[in-house]
Parts: C-alpha cells; structure tokens; sequence
C-alpha cells in the first residue's frame, strides 16, 4: 500500500484498515508458528503497512487540530 493511497482515505477508513490487518497480522503469525509460511517477507509488508497508516492517521489528526 503506498502513502499517497492512504492519504486519500479518510480518518474512519484508516482506522478500519488497521483494525483488519492487525488481525490479518495475528492471523499470519499464528500459522507461521504451527507450519511456515509460503512468504513470511508478508508478514515484515503487513507490519510496516499498519505503521505507515498508524503515521499517517496521526498526521492527519494533528493537522486537524492546528
């Protein structure tokens, strides 16, 4: 997911797509601890996904607030 698709999001929809990968990211841990994933670099892509967001959502609200 690249930034300049997430700064077109609005803050609500942010949330919502942090919220369903964090699970994904839970998700993918847990079955990569029983057996391997086919592509554990996902999980590094998934990790660094939420925290762009996360930066972002947060950006975003202190620009709201100035």
């Amino acid at each position: 997911m690249k930034s300049s698709e997430i700064r077109e999001m609005t803050p609500s929809e942010i949330k919502e797509r942090i919220e369903t990968l964090s699970q994904e990211l839970v998700r993918m841990k847990i079955n990569h601890s029983i057996s391997p994933l086919e592509n554990p670099m996902k999980i590094r892509h998934t990790r660094r996904d939420i925290a762009r967001l996360k930066t972002i959502l947060r950006q975003k609200q202190l620009n709201e607030k100035q």
